[in-house]
């Protein structure tokens, strides 16, 4: 029950940072030439500590891109390489960066029942809800609600992430949604789950 009623409350609060999100994909894919270095030539980044950003809802990279210039999300790079964009910008890279393909990744094989298990069951015993209901069955997230979508993405970088969000050190979750989540993760889950995810298409 009391996963149930954590995952309605998110459902309730994240609706309201819900918005339309329009924007030119070639101006994007001009203004992503900055990107290339660490996210490639079509967001599918090789490095697995920087997220890939092929397929990704316009409407979240949006988001991500006006934390990193708030400094609601901070990263000292990432700073650095929003401080010129206009909001305009930022939507034309996100339309740019939702229509490529994201490249598939795979899941370590001895890791895939626990990931499984937190990702399509959550955890009972401590309270922690199950990813896909917000990030969906086969991880494509929810654009509406600013949900990422999450299939294929590097393990290492999504461990990162929810040890971050662990930590407090990342904290541009809408009402502590993922913080409340990840404190409730051993290390051995987020490294369950992370390699699940990358393998979940």
């Amino acid at each position: 029950m009391k996963n149930y009623l954590i995952i309605i409350c998110l459902l309730i609060f994240t609706s309201t940072y819900s918005f339309a999100v329009e924007g030119d994909s070639a101006k994007g894919k001009t203004l992503s030439q900055t990107c290339t270095a660490c996210h490639s030539v079509d967001g599918n980044s090789t490095n697995p500590i920087w997220p890939k950003l092929a397929g990704q809802h316009a409407s979240y990279i949006v988001k991500q891109l006006n934390d990193f210039k708030k400094g609601n999300r901070v990263n000292g790079l990432m700073a650095a390489m929003v401080a010129p964009l206009s909001e305009q910008d930022m939507i034309d890279l996100g339309a740019y960066f939702s229509t490529q393909k994201t490249t598939l990744g795979a899941a370590k094989p001895e890791l895939i029942e626990i990931g499984e298990l937190i990702y399509r069951a959550g955890d009972h015993k401590t309270g922690v809800p199950a990813c896909m209901a917000c990030h969906g069955p086969n991880g494509a997230g929810n654009p509406t609600a600013i949900y990422p979508a999450l299939s294929g993405q590097h393990a290492e970088y999504i461990s990162i992430q929810l040890n971050m969000f662990k930590a407090e050190k990342r904290n541009n979750d809408p009402n502590k949604m993922m913080r409340t989540v990840a404190r409730s993760l051993t290390d051995l889950q987020i490294e369950a789950v992370s390699q699940y995810i990358q393998g979940l298409h």
